[in-house]
């Protein structure tokens, strides 16, 4: 295959990333070389999301419109969580497909590539073959994807949690840790190619090791990257499940500044009722004790978290003890999905009963009330000094992320002047909107990562 060109369109969530970073990788092993473009392209590949509509509706838009440009000698590859969960139906909806892959077999990218090229015939070829987990044959390849000086690494894959709305346990399997002697090795490889964040992804971070009969695997696994790869400045900590939030996990966290006082905690409702009928933790009073206790020990701790309005059961009181505990709690970030109907989850039986325009006008006053505490938090840091990630240059302004910032679902920190890419700086901040931040750039300043009042 040396010599073809292939590209890749990854669509969802950052652990989609990961899964094509790792298909690029095997592709370029066999000679195969990235594309640009599609029209530079022999082989396209949409790796697809499945998780609710709107995501496999975008997937579904993708292919038919890659399928209605395909030119003589290209072969379009429809992969990922959409395939895994509905292969036969999306070949049904684009035709032209050349092939399906799950997202379970992504490793298997380079056979399912040269099987196309050897067929002549006119159907799909479906390459869905069942395994009971994943993460186990990964052919060798690191498991992440770099952006900048930022990388996405996967340390599991698949979820055992019993959400009735969520479909990744149908779509994925049960969960599987990857051994913690890979994750460190690959970790010490970014290091080595200069990332300066790692930021740790999984369906359920805090759910790592328990499958290799580990406890605390997700503290110990921190606790071992801070130790193995020290030139990695900052550890980032995304999908924590509540409950699993732990005072070791909340030790480590405080005890070590390369990890950083953030953590994404989707909790889905504050409702008891409501989280119940989802098969959600529903012991409100833990959360308001961890959430405390995590504070204490960091002050500046940013917490994100993600709620679902329009669910099965969500009366105006429902909604309304949401707004209460969003009012008390005071999350810096918060995203809000509206209810999808999920076939073949626990919830489906529920139907679906809460008309469009009540779950939007819901989510329209959640994230009302959000972006006023949102932007009190931000104000709050006017006059303090942030380390931030500088990401990009322009027209006389940088822009960065600072701790509180995730990559590409959180704020920006805005700064004058062109500042190096990928340098770590302070910045003075000396605004603040809703969302971000702007500031300046201190001379031979210093700034702590948890921010500072100097």
């Amino acid at each position: 295959m040396s010599g073809l060109r292939f590209h890749i369109l990854s669509l969802g969530c950052a652990k989609n990333t990961v899964d094509s970073a790792s298909m690029a990788r095997l592709l370029e092993q066999e000679g195969q070389q990235a594309a640009g473009t599609p029209e530079e392209a022999e082989v396209l590949i949409v790796n697809t999301c499945g998780f609710i509509g709107p995501a496999r509706e975008e997937s579904l838009d993708a292919l038919r419109q890659l399928a209605a440009g395909k030119r003589e000698g290209q072969y379009l590859i429809a992969a990922g969580c959409l395939t895994q969960r509905l292969g036969q139906e999306v070949a049904a909806e684009v035709p032209g497909l050349d092939a399906v892959l799950g997202t379970r077999r992504w490793m298997d990218i380079v056979e399912v590539v040269e099987r196309v090229r050897a067929r002549s015939m006119p159907e799909p070829l479906y390459h869905l073959p069942e395994a009971a987990t994943v993460g186990r044959d990964e052919r060798g390849v690191i498991r992440a994807a770099v952006s900048g000086r930022s990388a996405y690494l996967k340390i599991a894959d698949g979820c055992r949690r019993p959400c009735a709305f969520c479909a990744i346990p149908l779509i994925k399997g049960t969960a599987v840790s990857r051994p913690m002697e890979t994750i460190l090795k690959e970790a010490r490889v970014l290091e080595a190619e200069g990332v300066r964040e790692l930021i740790l992804i999984a369906q359920d971070t805090t759910d790592y090791g328990h499958d290799l009969g580990m406890k605390e695997g997700l503290a110990t696994l921190l606790e071992r990257l801070v130790e193995e790869a020290p030139g990695i400045d900052w550890i980032r900590v995304l999908y924590a499940y509540p409950g699993y939030v732990t005072d070791r996990l909340i030790e480590v966290m405080a005890s070590h500044e390369r990890i950083l006082p953030y953590l994404d905690m989707p909790l889905q409702h504050a409702h008891p009722g409501v989280l119940r009928s989802m098969k959600r933790p529903a012991n409100l009073s833990w959360v308001h004790s961890t959430l405390a206790r995590m504070r204490e020990a960091m002050p500046d701790l940013a917490l994100r978290t993600t709620f679902i309005v329009g669910y099965p059961g969500e009366g105006e009181r429902e909604f309304q003890a949401l707004l209460d505990f969003v009012e008390e709690v005071r999350f810096d970030r918060v995203g809000v999905f509206t209810f999808s109907h999920e076939p073949g989850t626990a919830s489906a039986a529920l139907g679906d009963p809460i008309a469009e325009a009540v779950k939007e006008e819901r989510r329209g006053r959640l994230m009302a009330l959000q972006q006023a505490i949102s932007l009190d938090k931000n104000q709050a840091f006017v006059g303090r000094t942030l380390e931030v990630l500088i990401e990009g240059t322009g027209d006389g302004i940088s822009v960065g992320r600072s701790y509180r910032d995730a990559p590409e679902i959180d704020g920006m920190v805005l700064i004058q002047g062109a500042w190096p890419t990928g340098e770590l700086v302070p910045v003075r901040i000396t605004g603040a909107s809703v969302y971000d931040l702007t500031g300046e750039v201190l001379d031979g300043g210093a700034a702590e990562r948890a921010g500072s009042d100097a």
